[in-house]
């Protein structure tokens, strides 16, 4: 039966990689990788051998029709991104609507994401929260960062190397220079690190520690009045 399977694979840690995860990948007809290299490395760790096309951001309106006619004549395809989950700020969303549209099966596995691990240990509430992704670097950008300004929700942001010491500027301006935040980078890898404190504070840490790697930045929400910050499931229980 045709059928795409969404894959996630490991942040970082190879080990991480589930085996329900490796069955698919070894059984599929084909696999739609962000950036083949990457794909192949891992495959190859895995001591799979599968043809692989290309499935990224700036094909894949183009590449969507091709498959979705390639399952339609009865092959399974499993797509996976560089890292993590399919569609978490990676492409995925367009193909998993057109297979939805044709009434071709979609099944999504379990797996590797940066930002669960990032939000448990932040140690911020995480019963409820809002992920953000990537901002916008320049277009829609002030107004997407004042739609949060009354987020009372755990916030999740992603952010590169380049831009983490902006983002935690601005996050100090719009939330306040004593807001929490805690940050992480390079999850599951050999130089993971968490850094914990304001928003003022770990702004500071990363002008005089030059950012690297990847970072997932979890910003407390803004404290209701008169309230520590607390899971909303103890405050029920209390109740």
């Amino acid at each position: 039966m045709p059928k795409l399977y969404l894959v996630p694979t490991p942040i970082g840690n190879l080990d991480d990689i589930t085996l329900r995860a490796v069955n698919v990948l070894r059984e599929v007809d084909f696999i739609l990788a962000e950036d083949t290299r990457t794909t192949a490395f891992l495959l190859r760790h895995l001591g799979i051998e599968k043809k692989m096309y290309a499935h990224h951001k700036f094909n894949e309106h183009a590449t969507v029709g091709m498959v979705c006619e390639a399952m339609a004549a009865g092959r399974t395809v499993a797509l996976v991104s560089d890292a993590g989950t399919p569609g978490i700020s990676d492409p995925g969303f367009l193909l998993v609507r057109a297979c939805v549209e044709a009434g071709i099966e979609v099944e999504t596995l379990p797996g590797a994401t940066a930002l669960v691990p990032a939000l448990v240990q932040s140690g911020f509430p995480c019963d409820r929260f809002c992920f953000e992704g990537f901002l916008p670097q320049k277009k829609g950008r002030a107004k997407r960062l004042q739609r949060l300004q009354e987020e009372e929700r755990t916030m999740i942001f992603y952010e590169s190397p380049y831009r983490v010491v902006r983002a935690l500027e601005e996050f100090a301006a719009l939330f306040g220079s004593e807001r929490r935040v805690s940050v992480s980078r390079e999850l599951t890898k050999k130089f993971e690190q968490t850094v914990r404190g304001t928003l003022a504070e770990v702004a500071g840490h990363f002008r005089l520690h030059a950012p690297k790697g990847e970072f997932v930045i979890i910003v407390a929400g803004k404290p209701k009045p008169g309230r520590e910050d607390r899971n909303e499931e103890e405050e029920e229980t209390e109740e």
